[in-house]
């Protein structure tokens, strides 16, 4: 395998990149003091053991899960990093080096490690949690939320006006019949599921584009763009040097945003072929297809990579392009380093390079 051929991508991590080649990834974080610690590995081949996810779109659903785990765990261990200032187990080693020497004293050395793995304990369960939180929420602000006021928008739009009042004229049951008139199911269509896509990506952007405004989430869509400077600077051939990814862009149409962009696109064609005159089931349909979903729009960014295709592909994705703006800032040249650096050692693991 070239190297042109060897597709990277990456994550921004807190104070850090993430970058990922087909068989290894790194984290690079820079610490407090300044120094840049890094994390990385090799990652086993889910192809080989499931061969199942050789099948296109099959392969995308597996990827996507495994990433969202990969994430995750950088994120954790960038916290470690960033918050904790996690000295890691070489230096702690070195310590006790120091202490048998008679330069520290031995308590202090020995007492490190269980101190450490205490901190990682705590954050890898606040991960956890932050995890299913985050899954809960997104579930009901992405999925539930849209579909009840597009239901509610086109039973309003069908009727001309909603004015359901109960018999017995309280305000519960009053309430109660309301609820019933505003709930009762539409069928989905493309008209439907437009408006449904268009309110979860409104809902997207609010969130993004308040986000942005917060310090450290702004650190972030730094890293962020060094990290598509960096990926950029990879695939143009030229070497790895700061010089060279600062002037590339910062917005890459294999980003994870424009990502999402593509699926709300399929998602809208997908919802409209299967469908039921049940909210509920509606509301399943929405989560069951979901790694289908996510299996096509992959198999879309993946071919935007290599395709001789790339107009139609640049054309579809550049909504995700756009957004871009938001999720990326300028970086400088010391976040551009942590993700040369960060790309430098997930490629030395790799066995063709």
């Amino acid at each position: 395998m070239k190297d042109e051929q060897i597709i990277v991508g990456g994550q921004a991590v807190i104070e850090g990149v993430m970058m990922r080649a087909p068989h290894s990834y790194a984290v690079a974080v820079r610490r407090p003091d300044g120094k840049i610690v890094v994390k990385a590995e090799r990652l086993p081949s889910l192809a080989e053991k499931y061969p199942l996810l050789k099948v296109p779109v099959l392969r995308g659903a597996g990827i996507l899960i495994h990433s969202m785990i990969l994430g995750i765990k950088s994120l954790n261990y960038s916290a470690n990093v960033a918050f904790h200032e996690d000295p890691g187990e070489a230096e702690i080693e070195a310590a006790k080096a120091e202490a048998l020497k008679g330069n520290l004293t031995a308590p202090v050395a020995v007492a490190t490690a269980p101190a450490v793995k205490e901190v990682k304990k705590t954050s890898t369960g606040a991960a956890l949690g932050s995890m299913v939180f985050a899954l809960i929420f997104n579930v009901f602000l992405f999925i539930v939320l849209p579909l009840l006021l597009t239901n509610i928008l086109f039973v309003y739009l069908g009727g001309g006006t909603i004015n359901a009042q109960s018999a017995s004229g309280t305000w519960y049951a009053n309430a109660w019949a309301w609820l019933q008139a505003v709930l009762h199911p539409i069928r989905p269509s493309i008209s439907f599921n437009l408006v449904d896509g268009l309110i979860r990506m409104t809902f997207f952007l609010i969130m993004i584009t308040t986000f942005s405004f917060l310090r450290d989430i702004r650190r972030v869509f730094e890293y962020h763009g060094a990290e598509h400077k960096v990926v950029y600077n990879w695939e143009s051939g030229e070497e790895l040097t700061i010089e060279n990814a600062r002037r590339q862009p910062r917005q890459h149409p294999r980003c994870g945003t424009s990502f999402l962009m593509i699926v709300m696109l399929v998602s809208i064609i997908a919802f409209s072929v299967v469908k039921f005159d049940s909210l509920f089931l509606n509301f399943l349909v929405r989560l069951v297809l979901m790694p289908l979903v996510a299996g096509i729009s992959y198999e879309i960014i993946r071919a935007s990579a290599k395709s001789k295709f790339q107009w139609f592909f640049s054309f579809i994705t550049r909504p995700g392009i756009w957004l871009q703006n938001i999720t990326t800032k300028e970086p400088d040249d010391e976040q551009l380093e942590v993700a040369i650096y960060s790309l430098k050692e997930a490629l030395k693991l790799e066995p063709t390079v």
